[in-house]
């Protein structure tokens, strides 16, 4: 057994998108190669409607595929193809945007004003590029959640783990995504497939994960089940935490428990050619999908 060694923690940057939303941005726009085949993560949560009500009016895809998990409120969606809809609280969507479309995201707060919720961009290779368009809308219902004796809680979103399979299926970057809750005190080691890049995001409570590159926090003292422990090199809400090679993932909680995101993916180590929401291979295709959208002709008929 092989703990992966984790080679980066920092915070997540607090930017705008769309029409005025802010949120925060734990990678993307960067290093593409970094955590291949993913390309960027938002973390949207917002208490202050005024930050984000004005969403992500009518915008363009291609190449990539998006996965929106929303924790409270709501997002109305509507796309060229003539799909309407509404995630709420616990659903996920994952868009192949292929050869292209276009589509608006607009959030609505909760009774309380609150929208939270993640959108992770997964690449397409080469081959899929130019696919055909689909969605997969999930109900919370659907999600399968694994609770352990120690009070651990994972929801399964995307992949197999611990004999449950997620509802989400057919993606190109064939990725493991879990929604995971530790206890406080408790310290956890999870499964995770040798060679596909790995980022956990916490984004409640915190903790540490084994070793650590640097310390990120200062020591806390705690008594669990009658033992005394000391907890070094704590990181928590809004941090993004890469992880080396290797077949498991290990994490102590703090005192007030972790929740994170573990997400995995396998690298597609192909030429990426990206500007905005449109993601190619070549800078002579970025240009070609620019010039079809101005002329008219970016959305294609399907196969």
């Amino acid at each position: 057994m092989s703990i992966r060694a984790v080679k980066s923690i920092r915070e997540a940057i607090r930017t705008m998108e769309g029409a005025g939303v802010e949120l925060y941005r734990a990678f993307g726009f960067k290093d593409p190669s970094e955590l291949d085949p993913f390309l960027l993560f938002d973390d949207f949560r917002n208490e202050d409607p005024k930050l984000f009500e004005k969403g992500f009016p009518w915008h363009p895809h291609r190449g990539i595929e998006t996965i929106t998990y929303v924790l409270e409120g709501k997002v109305d969606h509507a796309d060229s193809l003539g799909n309407t809809g509404s995630l709420s609280a616990g659903d996920v969507q994952w868009m192949t945007s292929g050869s292209g479309i276009l589509h608006q995201e607009m959030p609505k707060g909760n009774s309380k004003g609150q929208m939270h919720g993640f959108q992770l961009w997964a690449n397409l290779p080469r081959e899929l590029k130019m696919t055909d368009p689909r969605y997969q809308d999930v109900n919370s219902s659907e999600i399968p959640e694994i609770l352990e004796d120690d009070g651990t809680r994972v929801k399964v979103i995307v992949g197999s783990f611990w004999g449950q399979t997620g509802p989400v299926d057919g993606i190109a970057a064939d990725p493991q995504y879990l929604d995971i809750y530790v206890p406080p005190g408790v310290k956890k080691t999870f499964p995770v497939d040798t060679y596909r890049r790995t980022f956990a995001y916490i984004f409640n409570g915190e903790g540490a994960f084994d070793s650590a590159s640097m310390p990120t926090g200062v020591l806390l003292e705690k008594e669990v089940m009658g033992e005394e422990l000391n907890i070094r090199d704590m990181s928590g809400n809004r941090s993004l935490v890469s992880f080396d090679t290797g077949d498991y993932v290990t994490v102590q909680a703090g005192k007030h428990g972790i929740r994170f995101l573990l997400i995995s993916g396998k690298p597609i180590q192909e030429p990426v050619a990206w500007h905005g929401p449109i993601v190619m291979n070549t800078r002579e295709e970025l240009i070609k999908a620019f010039d079809e959208l101005k002329n008219g002709n970016f959305i294609k008929p399907a196969h």
